[in-house]
């Protein structure tokens, strides 16, 4: 199993996005963080989250924890983070904000998580409300309670794609899934086909599985 970061500036001031690995106890794991503004205190937030959060292979909500207590240890600053642990079928995801997991299988990308956002929150009930409120989280590392943290199993191994919404926000699946089924270097593909103006980053995690079934549907198009 092999993995891949990509990542940009963007236009901002700092880029506040991080991500980490680790093996603890022999588990695969990975984080995406993405700093809640556009400060040195959220870049550091961001570090210190995906830092402490592949420190434990116990599970992903383990390791959201662990970096809630480093990232409260702060004078400031916050973030949003996507933890996920590698498992013999599929992967173990934890989540607090709106950084996403998505599988694929080579040909469909499905989204894992769900955005802890004002916009989400009243999209699940059926409200349409203004674009900008897909901005605003209901949930971050800091602040999260362990009812409000997101927790999501899937068994197919498959890949895995963590992104921050400097990628997601501007790309549909469909049109991500055409990115990784397309490129050599399919992470990178991805953000710079965000091309916004905030920090993007995406973290492909690929397994031999999926790679032969995309070789396999290339060959036969």
């Amino acid at each position: 199993m092999d993995w891949h970061l990509a990542g940009s500036q963007g236009r901002r001031h700092v880029n506040a996005d991080a991500a980490a690995s680790g093996t603890p106890g022999g588990t695969a794991v990975l984080a995406l963080a993405d700093g809640i503004g556009d400060t040195p205190a959220a870049a550091l937030a961001a570090r210190v989250a995906t830092a402490a959060a592949v420190t434990t292979g116990i599970n992903p909500r383990e390791g959201l924890l662990a970096a809630q207590r480093a990232v409260c240890a702060l004078a400031e600053g916050d973030c949003v983070l996507v933890v996920a642990h590698a498992t013999p079928t599929g992967y173990r995801v934890a989540w607090a904000g709106d950084t996403r997991a998505y599988t694929w299988d080579g040909s469909v990308v499905r989204q894992l998580t769900t955005d802890h956002t004002i916009a989400q929150y009243f999209a699940d009930r059926g409200v349409a409300v203004a674009p900008h409120l897909n901005n605003i989280v209901t949930t971050s590392v800091r602040t999260a309670s362990p009812e409000s943290i997101g927790e999501v199993d899937t068994y197919q191994p498959t890949a895995l794609l963590l992104t921050t919404d400097g990628v997601h926000k501007g790309l549909s699946a469909s049109r991500i899934a055409a990115l990784l089924a397309h490129s050599p270097t399919p992470a990178t593909a991805v953000v710079n086909a965000a091309k916004g103006d905030d920090n993007a980053t995406a973290i492909l995690v690929d397994r031999s599985e999926t790679r032969t079934a995309t070789l396999h549907r290339l060959a036969a198009a």
